[in-house]
């Protein structure tokens, strides 16, 4: 037994009806309280009748009662209004600073065991979703309702991350935009490098340059410390010669070309085209923030960001080592994990902050319809009868996976609290 198992019975008051206090005295739970994340007493403004009277304030839980005492909160004031101890094991009283008795609610024998069965076999699966063998029985309409939550979730999680940057970079928006752009390039291998790029060549640098798409090149690749060795083509070696002139002129410090990765990964998603697409992207779309801000259609933004790496990149992946010619266009699967993960975010957080209900709207129908991810967290939950339709609902699977199957928050999740209670 453990206490969030406890506090899961009393928010959803799975108890037996008709129940006594310790002393005999009748319960009836008119509000079990709002849970309390922070320090304190677990439940707030709780409304309970105790007897004859009424009573509004606190309830703590634990296991054992005795463990009012393990926590110290005989000496803590903020436990005097505690109007109920609702406990497993009620081993010993506990009282007030003023020595009054404070009412106990013993469960040890008052919910269905089968609950708690249940909750052990999903904390003790080896799955790496717990209810892996179940998920399929939830009824299609709890299954989206419970997507659309975690979807608002993922999204919110990412607007307040956005937020920190922007409340760090001193509400610099387009810079912001630009490095979250660029970690989005990076995919997960290379997202921080690409980050830590984006803010070593700021957007105000790489705007003094913007109609020259060889100097944007050369602040890239050249910050990137993947011009640091010697060249034999004519391309990295002129932009090398340009960026030498230029690291002097802003003085720059290089970063650090070991921290690229380059093993096991498609060659079309080589950190060296990435950082060519993005100069692209900053070479032909002049306030494009703006024009996404702007834009009604999403087809229209990824008419923005469909864009090609540099003529020399056609037949290399690699500085010097020359491959088969193909052009290295940025792919939709590509656009999509863009939209998804810089676009769309960003796109929400300016709606918030400026109270349009439009823009927010507009994130959301865009995230509708970006077809489905696939990936491996999609690709698992597909395996087991639970298939997305677009975009919305794989980022959906995602926040689910990481933030509750991951950690076995079984008894904060609604497929959880679903099949916790069959039968």
């Amino acid at each position: 037994m453990n206490e969030e198992f406890i506090y899961y019975l009393w928010t959803y008051q799975l108890v037996k009806h008709n129940q006594k206090t310790t002393d005999g005295e009748k319960i009836k739970i008119i509000s079990p309280g709002v849970r309390n994340s922070d320090s304190g007493p677990d439940f707030f403004n709780a409304m309970i009748e105790i007897g004859d009277t009424r009573w509004a304030g606190n309830v703590e839980i634990h296991v054992n009662s005795s463990d009012w005492f393990k926590h110290n909160h005989q000496n803590n004031p903020a436990y005097n209004n505690i109007i109920l101890h609702v406990v497993f094991n009620d081993d010993k009283p506990v009282r007030r600073q003023n020595a009054e008795l404070i009412p106990t609610l013993e469960l040890k024998n008052e919910f269905n065991t089968s609950i708690f069965e249940n909750y052990q076999a999903f904390i003790n699966s080896k799955n790496s979703i717990p209810c892996h063998n179940l998920i399929h029985n939830i009824k299609h309409f709890d299954r989206l309702s419970w997507f659309d939550s975690l979807m608002a979730e993922r999204l919110e999680k990412k607007s307040d991350y956005i937020l920190h940057l922007l409340d760090s970079s001193k509400n610099n928006l387009l810079q912001v935009f630009y490095q979250q752009m660029a970690r989005s390039f990076g995919y997960t291998t290379n997202a921080d490098a690409m980050e830590l790029l984006a803010s070593s060549v700021t957007l105000n640098l790489l705007s003094k340059h913007s109609d020259n798409i060889n100097q944007i090149e050369a602040l890239l690749f050249g910050q990137s410390g993947l011009l640091s060795n010697n060249h034999k083509d004519k391309y990295p070696t002129d932009l090398k010669l340009e960026y030498n002139f230029l690291r002097t002129k802003y003085d720059l410090v290089t970063m650090d070309g070991s921290l690229w990765k380059f093993m096991r990964m498609r060659p079309a998603s080589f950190p060296t085209i990435r950082i060519s697409q993005l100069a692209n992207i900053i070479y032909n779309s002049s306030g494009l923030l703006s024009k996404i801000l702007e834009s009604d259609k999403l087809q229209d933004v990824k008419s923005l960001l469909a864009t090609s790496a540099s003529p020399y990149w056609d037949n290399h992946y690699q500085f010097n080592k020359i491959v088969p010619g193909k052009r290295k266009k940025l792919g939709l699967s590509s656009i999509n994990i863009i939209l998804i993960n810089t676009i769309i975010p960003f796109l929400f957080v300016y709606g918030k902050s400026k109270n349009d209900d439009n823009l927010q709207n507009k994130a959301l129908s865009w995230l509708g319809q970006i077809k489905p991810e696939s990936n491996t967290i999609t690709r698992e939950f597909k395996s087991m009868g639970i298939t997305a339709e677009n975009a919305m609902q794989t980022q959906a699977m995602i926040q689910l996976k990481n933030n509750y199957c991951a950690k076995k928050r079984c008894l904060s999740c609604r497929f959880g609290h679903i099949l916790l209670n069959r039968g």
